[in-house]
């Protein structure tokens, strides 16, 4: 069995291809299987994208795993206990033999749809319909460039550890490949063809609102961060910068002070996009159910995710926060984040699951901004998020230091799998530790690894066992 390559497109559920709009599309069962043969016409593409985003829903990705693996790993949220899903993602408990193999499997699955679309679409004729046809290459890239990125993350060390020498995952551009056994590509390459994908992406999506797909200012938002992540604060700034004034010229803008605690929650709209640059969209009929992030930060779910002691000191050190609306306690004993909430008519196994913020790529620019010495931009671009949390409050006359953008960032994006990735990839050390506090009695960490850096090997995940044994051409991750 060749692990890597027999996921093209097995189990999707396709869609009815639809034209752009506000409206998800209702899913439709199918055991078809598609291959290279059934791309002949611009709405077989669109058939196949949608089978993508499908796919992307399942709790095993971006309804879950793929989001609180970056929380849970981290010293802001902590798994409830070791027996919850998220124990051993907490605890550092994968080896070589029993590490995850999802991840892989469902990455790897949308890179090699997306090359499908890719490896076809220039043979279709397009005649009259060039821009549609663009935007639908623009979403595969973009998917193709993320699920890149997200691989390397996850199985590879951080760039800034050593610009991108070691080794990260295979890179797979063509559907050639479904027999072959490929090897590592090295952390740089990776980024390299990440990199590549996105800007290519950004020059082919349209900046309209596409309900749960990207577009153009999702896309830009995405490039930022990877720069972000690679150390090319130029860039990164840059970036954010023109994703910002593209997406906020179309009516994307930072949800208000008033409405963030209950924004969540909006269906947006082409009328009222909101700050959702891109998010996976849930109904009742089209849903994870109890393993979505809703149901798992639940305190009337499964509530695997809480929120550290140490965190709710940061957060509760200005007691009018807004973002502390966000915690819900369970009989004083735990906080839990609300922010999978459901829209209206559903429940909370069916809540969206935003992925790209406006407000993420703020903290992008701010960040690459003070990286650069560029305080007034940094300013500019961190004071808007202070003063949604608190509108009394700024930074404005402030020199603002790394530390000071990274506890805005820990305060902003809790919950949405960003800290730990964003701790080790600045060379810094996650440090876990408990403070006492009445309000949560009985919270505390239980996890063997309290304090770590990017020097501790268990901060990637082993190789999956399956891949390991099937490809010769696989090395494992270093001390697993």
């Amino acid at each position: 069995m060749k692990k890597l390559f027999n996921y093209i497109c097995m189990g999707s559920l396709l869609f009815t291809a639809t034209s752009c709009g506000d409206e998800w599309l209702n899913l439709e069962p199918s055991t078809s299987i598609e291959t290279a043969t059934s791309i002949n016409i611009l709405s077989d593409v669109e058939f196949t994208l949608n089978g993508i985003y499908s796919d992307m829903q399942s709790s095993n990705a971006y309804s879950g795993r793929l989001v609180y693996y970056g929380d849970v790993r981290g010293d802001d949220m902590q798994a409830v206990s070791l027996s919850k899903r998220t124990g051993d993602y907490y605890n550092f408990g994968h080896t070589k033999d029993n590490g995850p193999s999802s991840h892989w499997l469902n990455l790897y699955s949308f890179i090699q749809n997306c090359n499908l679309i890719l490896n076809n679409i220039e043979k279709i004729d397009a005649t009259g319909k060039e821009d549609y046809r663009d935007d639908l290459k623009g979403q595969a890239l973009a998917i193709r460039g993320m699920a890149l990125f997200d691989l390397t993350r996850i199985f590879g060390y951080p760039y800034t550890k050593d610009n991108g020498a070691s080794l990260g995952v295979p890179i797979v551009s063509d559907s050639k490949g479904i027999e072959s056994k490929p090897a590592r590509n090295t952390v740089a390459e990776c980024y390299t063809q990440v990199i590549n994908d996105l800007t290519s992406a950004v020059s082919l999506l349209s900046g309209d609102f596409n309900k749960g797909k990207f577009n153009k200012w999702a896309a830009m938002s995405l490039l930022s961060r990877v720069y972000l992540y690679k150390g090319d604060n130029t860039n990164a700034l840059a970036m954010a910068e023109a994703a910002i004034e593209g997406a906020e010229g179309e009516g994307w803008e930072l949800w208000s002070h008033d409405d963030y605690p209950l924004a969540w929650a909006d269906d947006a709209t082409s009328i009222a996009p909101g700050e959702v640059l891109f998010e996976i969209v849930n109904s009742t009929t089209d849903s994870p159910g109890k393993e979505s992030m809703g149901y798992l930060n639940s305190k009337d779910g499964y509530d695997d995710m809480c929120i550290t002691t140490s965190f709710y000191d940061l957060l509760s050190k200005d007691p009018d926060d807004i973002r502390l609306k966000l915690l819900i306690t369970d009989k004083n004993r735990y906080f839990y984040v609300f922010k999978y909430q459901p829209q209206e008519g559903e429940a909370i196994t069916d809540a969206n699951i935003p992925l790209i913020r406006l407000a993420e790529t703020y903290l992008n620019a701010a960040e690459a901004a003070v990286k650069l010495g560029d305080n007034e931009t940094a300013v500019k671009y961190l004071d808007p998020i202070v003063r949604r949390a608190n509108p009394n409050k700024t930074v404005e006359g402030m020199t603002l230091s790394l530390e000071d953008v990274l506890n805005e960032r820990r305060k902003e994006l809790v919950a949405e799998g960003h800290r730990m990735f964003d701790v080790i990839r600045n060379g810094l050390t996650v440090e876990r530790y408990d403070v006492k506090n009445s309000k949560m009695s009985k919270t505390k960490h239980f996890s063997s690894h309290m304090e770590f850096d990017w020097n501790f090997y268990r901060i990637v995940l082993p190789i999956p066992k399956a891949e390991m044994d099937t490809n010769p051409n696989m090395v494992q991750n270093p001390e697993y």
